[in-house]
This record gives structure tokens, C-alpha cells and sequence, in this order.
């Protein structure tokens, strides 16, 4: 069974939401909603995340590694630079990181990945512009499809949305 967490907030990249989300319950995973401030907010495009209405959004000091097997992290630069500042998350991804669970993260979502502090050494693709924010946070930047190192599944950007995904449900399943 796939236990899944999606950590976001206002201003997220819509795509990057709105994909793994439907694509995880196509699996029958169970998806939680954890956005910053636990209210329903807009995507950079308008969307009204969670697009589910009856969603329920968990904040994170409720969220317990123990309680999922897969992290999902879209992207969004706006959103990023406020979820990035909230130390829970940021404790909450290094735990879950420590742990060996699964964390799938596109586009500018590599920024929580470096303040989590988990890239240093690790292969690690992100959107373009933060490249060099991999590279000094010790990563080694990769620009591909879907970059696979241990737990980590990343990739730079939406038009990767459908190879991304599939890597990511392929090895929650063999876990």
C-alpha cells in the first residue's frame, strides 16, 4: 500500500501538484495534503489546491514519518521560498530522508531538499535555476528525465511530469 504525503502551499507550481496527486490515486495510494498554514490554497496558475474540495490538509506537526512510505514535493518558486523558512518541514524531510523512505521532488522542490540538508553528495536534479544552489549545497546536478539516487527521485521540470511519476511508482511498489 502506498502511503503518500504531499508537502506544498500557496503558490505551488499547479502541474506538479495536481499530477502526482491524481496519478497516486490511480494507484489506490492513501494521499494526505500537508500545505503550509493548513488551509486550502492557489496554484501559481489558480488552481485551488487540493483540487479534491473534501480533501482534508494536515499540518505538519500532526505528520508522522511513521505514517507513510512516499514524499511528494512539487515544485513552484514562489511557494518554495515560504515552505523553505518552516523548520518543521524541513525537520520532517530530513527524518524522512534518515529513514530511507521514498522522497520524489520536481522542479524547485530541490530548494527543500538543500534546506532539509540532504543533497550533499547525492545526485539530485532540479529546475535550472537552481542548479548552482545544488552544486554548492554539495549535490551533483543532474539533468535528466528522472534521477534516482537511494530514497531520492527528482526531476527539473514538468515536461518530465510522466517518466518522473512512473519511477516513483515503480519503486514505492518493489519496496
Amino acid at each position: 500500500m502506498i502511503n503518500a504525503l504531499i508537502i506544498s502551499g500557496s503558490l505551488v507550481q499547479d502541474h506538479e501538484f495536481i499530477y502526482p496527486y491524481y496519478r497516486l490515486l490511480e494507484e489506490n495510494a492513501k494521499v494526505d495534503v500537508c500545505l503550509l498554514g493548513g488551509n486550502s490554497v492557489n496554484g501559481i496558475l489558480g488552481t485551488r489546491i487540493p483540487p479534491n474540495k473534501d480533501q482534508e490538509i494536515i499540518e505538519i506537526d500532526k505528520c508522522k514519518t511513521d505514517d507513510y512510505n512516499l514524499l511528494v514535493i512539487p515544485g513552484g518558486a514562489k511557494a518554495m521560498e515560504y515552505l523553505r523558512q518552516d523548520q518543521e518541514i524541513l525537520k520532517f524531510i530530513f527524518n524522512f530522508n534518515k529513514e530511507g523512505k521514498i522522497i520524489a521532488s520536481i522542479c524547485h522542490g530541490a530548494q527543500l531538499l538543500i534546506s532539509a540538508k540532504i543533497v550533499k553528495g547525492r545526485k539530485v536534479s532540479g529546475y535550472y535555476s537552481v542548479k548552482d544552489d545544488i552544486i554548492n549545497a554539495g549535490g551533483i546536478y543532474v539533468d535528466e528525465p528522472s534521477v534516482v539516487d537511494a530514497n531520492l527521485i527528482t526531476t527539473a521540470h514538468y515536461k518530465h511530469l510522466g517518466p518522473w511519476m512512473k519511477k516513483t511508482i515503480e519503486i514505492i511498489k518493489s519496496k
